[in-house]
């Protein structure tokens, strides 16, 4: 007569193949080594997530600045244009280092400006809050792009509000006047295909070149909006996307904030001053 084994083994042996409880016990078990993989898999390819997110930012910002070519190094290009700055929005001055409550301060190399909406001791809760954000980062990063003499020929500023469906992430380019635009970039969104992810169309983005934030008197006219203005009114006019009036409204609301005194205006009137 066969040794009766005991233990796991031997519930293991003397339970049928088709039990309930041999059932769950594999379902499980599969269930937990395939979760073991999947955390194993994310922890090893984080640095290359990180890596390729860096790289999509970088490419969107030269595009945005008109520098980006199809088969160029992008980090090489990004690297030798521009000149990352961190601002303190409380103070419109720039700051080589964010507090950071872990412990060693953010960097210009390491800081998030978006991650930071999330964090509490780095962001602050809107009270006037036509962008949908809910809270704003106090520090923001900003792109500067010198020409051949050392001089500011544009400055890339980050862009964020709320559309129809989604939080729309993206950068303004500004001229040396830190008020004619250049271009205007999403790289996030989540619109509604055909209608307000028509925001990545060229024909709409080129719309926003040589438009002017600021009339001479420093008021913010920039708009986006069915109407058809003319004379002057043109100058700060950008068409509404056809069939996605919130989306165009969003787009209007993020700009108009960042643009104005919540945002980088104070920062933007001591660039233009030459007072940074």
């Amino acid at each position: 007569m066969p040794e009766t084994k005991k233990g796991f083994v031997g519930w293991w042996q003397n339970t049928p193949a088709d039990s309930t409880a041999k059932t769950l016990f594999v379902a499980i078990s599969l269930c937990l080594f395939c979760s073991m993989v999947v955390a194993a898999a994310a922890v090893a390819l984080r640095p290359v997530q990180e890596a390729n997110q860096l790289l999509d930012k970088r490419r969107n910002i030269l595009q945005v600045a008109g520098l980006f070519e199809d088969g160029m190094d992008v980090n090489e290009v990004f690297t030798s244009a521009f000149e990352p700055k961190i601002v303190d929005l409380d103070t419109a001055e720039y700051v080589d280092e964010v507090p950071n409550a872990a412990g060693e301060p953010f960097t210009v190399a390491d800081y998030d400006d978006v991650a930071a909406t999330s964090d509490m001791a780095l962001s602050s809760e809107l009270e006037n809050d036509p962008a949908g954000l809910g809270r704003q980062a106090r520090y923001q990063m900003v792109y500067l792009l010198k020409d051949g003499d050392g001089n500011l020929d544009k400055v890339v500023l980050p862009i964020a509000g709320y559309g129809l469906w989604s939080t729309l992430y993206g950068f303004i380019t500004l001229e040396e006047d830190a008020n004619t635009i250049f271009g205007l970039q999403f790289y996030e969104h989540a619109e509604t295909p055909g209608l307000g992810a028509e925001v990545d169309n060229p024909r709409w983005q080129a719309m926003w070149n040589g438009k002017e934030l600021r009339d001479g008197d420093g008021e913010l006219r920039i708009t986006v909006s069915k109407a058809n203005p003319s004379g002057d009114a043109a100058n700060y006019h950008i068409d509404a996307l056809a069939g996605a009036t919130l989306t165009s409204r969003g787009v209007d609301n993020l700009v108009r904030f960042w643009m104005g005194e919540q945002g980088f205006a104070p920062y933007l009137e001591k660039l233009k001053n030459g007072d940074l």
